[in-house]
């Protein structure tokens, strides 16, 4: 075994699949960014509410006022030099850096496909992407390397692999495979759409759609590592990530996948890819002093697989930290974010809070729509760490206009995946006294229901 790990680290492969995969994830970033800008989202979801909700940990990452815009600019600016491989280290180090931040900036944004678009700028900032057709590889033929170690372009494979895998464990609920939920909700909702919009009023469709598509989760990395069956697997994914756009408005994270699973396929057809590209800039490939790999240091190699290990060690536990909470995920919501669970709840609240005067008792109802955004009070509703950090906020505020001791209660009301509506958290509880951190929430109410399964 020791031998064939060696082996396997010691080999080579073509530069060709990390290119591609830089140009078009540079590529799908900036329109990303454009599109986010030119719907006006900065101003409405990072300059206009009062409060952000922060992350555990980060509460120091906020908006930056107007210059948010420049942010946004600078993430875009990066996203275009990484695609064109220009000035490549320092532009996916930025890269990684401004997106993150955005991201960070306020929870109730959260979508998995921002937490991925995050992971591959960090492994970007580590693999030699910018080594073959790139500005910097044109600019200086000796940085040019067609051949690069094999472990390089398999750390973008794992991590698509993972997002897939993990996405197929989590539907593997009572839910989604015996109930249907929540597609049984959301099809009916679609039943418009020309030709096969009709037959989403059927409930077995609902069933259909969610058995493949946890069948579809769990085994397309499979079909695409498999020569044989790639052709068919990728135009499945090209298929099911349309459909899913069409269906759904989860913005970018269809065309994101549809992007990544392209690094399943070899490396002649990347160099395909490459020369068509070539011939309509009218480029010759560069001549480079020695067509010879990149070998990296001992040093730099080893400090390179310890921090992808590192990474990937992470990437594969943290989606399974729920089991350290004692009550359902799905109505607490401890232990949800970053673990791929995707499209797997329709959950509705509505959350009342109440702010009571500590010295003289009188109460004033807080409304919301004075503080957050319409995004941030639904996403706050059903998340009781969201309630506690708004609580808090609401502390502060009302404190600095001359309430004493504010005590913030919150009535708060929560359907899931159909069921009735029922109160989500005891509503006797001062949220301005419960701790935002880590632990388990007591003071949420009990399900009183199961979703068995992941």
């Amino acid at each position: 075994m020791r031998a064939g790990l060696r082996h396997y680290f010691q080999g080579y492969t073509s530069a060709a699949p990390l290119a591609t995969f830089r140009v078009a994830f540079g590529l799908l970033v900036l329109a990303s960014v454009g599109r986010f800008w030119a719907k006006g989202w900065i101003a409405e979801l990072y300059l206009k509410p009062r409060f952000f909700f922060s992350y555990y940990g980060s509460e120091w990452i906020k908006p930056l006022g107007p210059a948010t815009y420049g942010l946004f600019g600078l993430c875009a600016l990066c996203a275009l030099l990484v695609a064109l491989g220009w000035w490549y280290r320092t532009a996916a180090v930025g890269l990684f850096l401004s997106f993150t931040y955005i991201e960070l900036m306020d929870k109730s944004t959260y979508l998995n496909h921002y937490y991925f678009v995050s992971l591959a700028a960090f492994l970007l900032m580590l693999l030699p992407a910018g080594r073959y057709f790139s500005v910097d590889a044109y600019r200086d033929p000796a940085r040019h390397r067609h051949q690069v170690p094999r472990w390089t372009v398999d750390a973008l494979r794992l991590l698509v692999g993972i997002v897939y895998c993990y996405a197929g464990l989590a539907k593997l609920n009572s839910d989604w495979l015996l109930q249907a939920m929540p597609l049984r909700i959301w099809l009916p909702a679609k039943n418009d759409l020309w030709l096969i919009g009709p037959l989403f009023n059927y409930p077995w469709v609902a069933y259909v759609f969610s058995w493949f598509g946890a069948f579809y989760d769990l085994t397309v990395v499979f079909f695409l590592l498999y020569r044989p069956t790639r052709p068919w697997a990728y135009a499945t994914v090209v298929v099911f990530h349309g459909l899913t756009a069409v269906l759904f408005p989860i913005g970018m994270f269809p065309y994101v996948m549809i992007v990544a699973a392209l690094v399943y396929f070899p490396a002649s057809a990347h160099e395909q890819v490459l020369a068509r590209l070539r011939s309509w800039w009218g480029r010759s490939p560069v001549a480079a002093p020695a067509e010879r790999p990149l070998v990296y240091a001992p040093r730099t190699r080893q400090a390179l697989l310890l921090v992808l290990g590192v990474f990937f060690a992470v990437q594969l536990l943290l989606p399974f930290r729920y089991l350290l909470y004692p009550h359902e995920l799905f109505w607490t919501e401890e232990g949800y974010r970053f673990s791929w669970r995707v499209m797997l709840m329709e959950k509705m609240g509505q959350v009342q809070f109440k702010v009571v005067d500590g010295r003289t008792g009188r109460a004033q109802l807080v409304n919301n729509d004075e503080h957050l955004s319409v995004l941030q009070e639904k996403m706050m509703s059903t998340q009781p760490d969201m309630l506690v950090q708004f609580a808090h906020y609401l502390r502060g505020y009302y404190a600095r206009r001359g309430v004493h001791d504010p005590k913030v209660y919150a009535d708060a009301y929560v359907s899931l995946n159909g069921r009735l509506g029922k109160s989500f958290i005891d509503p006797t509880v001062d949220l301005a006294q419960a701790a935002d951190d880590l632990r388990p929430k007591a003071w949420i109410l009990p399900f009183d229901d199961e979703i068995s399964g992941l």
